[in-house]
């Protein structure tokens, strides 16, 4: 355990519409929600999606600005300082990938690297989320 006990607890993402969204990661990844709220005079809905332990947090934001095209692609995205994407571990990358695809899931790509395997892909608003092969030993 590392000295203060963190450990991640959720991802967030700024969505278009807050019920479309909450639909795709339903249907194309198995969250479920978790809890529904607003933020006192803010103007913004959430929604706290859970799949396991894994949490991502969705904002639709009354006036929130379309994602910029640069954020949709991995090889752009790190050109834009701040956060870029979250990133979920499995045990073996490309049958997942191949499941999502026939779900229809936007696959961006799925790659091989010295280190391991990767997959990117979009959910229904554009957000990049990646997928990282876990090697446990």
């Amino acid at each position: 355990m590392n000295e203060f006990g963190l450990r991640l607890h959720h991802g967030a993402a700024s969505v278009p519409n807050l019920n479309e969204s909450i639909a795709w990661y339903e249907k194309m990844l198995g969250f479920t929600v978790e809890q529904r709220f607003e933020i006192p005079g803010q103007d913004v809905e959430i929604a706290m999606m859970k799949l396991d332990d894994v949490r991502m947090e969705l904002f639709q934001a009354k006036g929130s600005k379309p994602l910029n095209p640069d954020r949709r692609e991995p090889n752009t995205d790190f050109r834009t300082q701040g956060n870029l994407h979250v990133s979920f571990a499995a045990p073996n990358v490309r049958p997942l990938a191949e499941k999502l695809r026939e779900r229809g899931v936007d696959i961006v790509w799925i790659q091989d690297f010295p280190w391991g395997s990767n997959a990117f892909i979009r959910d229904n608003a554009g957000n990049l989320i990646e997928i990282v092969q876990e090697n446990r030993s």
